[in-house]
């Protein structure tokens, strides 16, 4: 198995459940390869074992490392995955990723690699699925730091942009945004107006003196209406605090009202997960170990109406998941 993309808290809940369900309850020996994909290519591999994993439900990060390295970018990187499950005689592989790392999966199903993906991101847009592991443990932290952030707002009678993660869906920024009590949540799937917001917060201001703006680091803004472009790294991350900082410098600009930015970046990535993330990290691992001994192959575990099933990895890897209308139509009757 391994693990790709950005960290997030519940990796190591997902791989001590494959562990103990494959060895304990089936007898099943696992290997993780480390650094994601750019293990499977080097060879990298170590043993993972019920003993090797102890104490892991509770630890964030992922012990196997990670890496945003995809296959399909380096010439050759396929064939060596091939080499590699040949000679380490390997039956299958867990693929725990977001969308990319599940993504650079289908050329090696396209060989006959048997693949069972496993969605984690705490941007929860992997399609098919309505949780994601790691994504409720970044709610909690971005809603705590929104809280946090309510006091010295009220005190110092200033608005605070808060920015999120939140590349190309809003989920992040719409329900830690709702749940924090902002005034203003700006995302991708909706493209802002600075021009109406910075009205918004003068009429507002009339009556209180304090606001809170969260931004999706994907935000976009209408067309016509602000010249902004987020630069992007060689895998397309977004510069964290970019849009961030341009809507303060414009508030500041067109409001006058002292405004401050507060950048969460990898804060919403570490630490220990919720309970809410180790149960389902539990729940997928389980379902993934209990899909390859069925023979089993190209597809991803799932989340969908609380109960844990099995969809296409081909399908869950079209594209992303935006956050739904209703509840951006919630966000906009309860801000603004």
């Amino acid at each position: 198995m391994l693990t790709g993309g950005g960290d997030c808290p519940g990796l190591n809940a997902v791989l001590r459940a494959v562990v103990r369900s494959a060895e304990d309850s089936y007898g099943a020996n696992v290997v993780g390869f480390r650094h994601g994909w750019r293990g499977v290519v080097e060879s990298d591999s170590v043993e993972l074992t019920t003993v090797a994993t102890k104490g892991l439900l509770n630890a964030g990060g992922t012990v196997l490392g990670t890496s945003r390295y995809h296959p399909s970018d380096h010439d050759g990187a396929v064939d060596a995955i091939l080499d590699t499950i040949a000679r380490d005689r390997i039956g299958a592989l867990l693929v725990v990723g977001g969308d990319g790392t599940l993504a650079a999966a289908q050329p090696l199903m396209a060989r006959g690699v048997p693949i069972i993906g496993i969605p984690k991101t705490i941007d929860n847009d992997v399609r098919l699925t309505d949780r994601s592991v790691g994504f409720d443990t970044a709610l909690l932290i971005a809603t705590e730091a929104i809280d946090r952030v309510h006091t010295t707002a009220e005190s110092h009678d200033r608005v605070m942009v808060v920015e999120v993660m939140g590349h190309r869906a809003g989920w992040l920024a719409l329900c830690a945004g709702i749940a924090g009590g902002a005034h203003f949540i700006l995302t991708p799937e909706d493209p802002f107006d600075i021009g109406e917001v910075a009205a918004a917060l003068r009429h507002r201001h009339r009556r209180v003196s304090s606001s809170i703006v969260v931004v999706a680091e994907g935000a976009q803004a209408t067309p016509g209406t602000l010249d902004f472009v987020p630069a992007e790294s060689p895998m397309g991350q977004i510069t964290a605090g970019a849009i961030g900082e341009r809507v303060r410098s414009e508030l500041t600009a067109r409001t006058g009202f002292d405004t401050r930015l507060v950048v969460l970046g990898h804060v919403q990535r570490g630490g220990s997960p919720t309970p809410t993330d180790r149960l389902l990290a539990t729940r997928f691992g389980v379902a993934a170990v209990e899909a390859v001994l069925e023979g089993k192959s190209g597809l991803m575990t799932a989340l969908v109406d609380d109960q844990v099933c099995l969809v296409p990895l081909d399908e869950a890897t079209a594209g992303i998941r935006p956050a739904p209308e209703d509840l951006r139509r919630l966000a906009r009757m309860l801000t603004g």
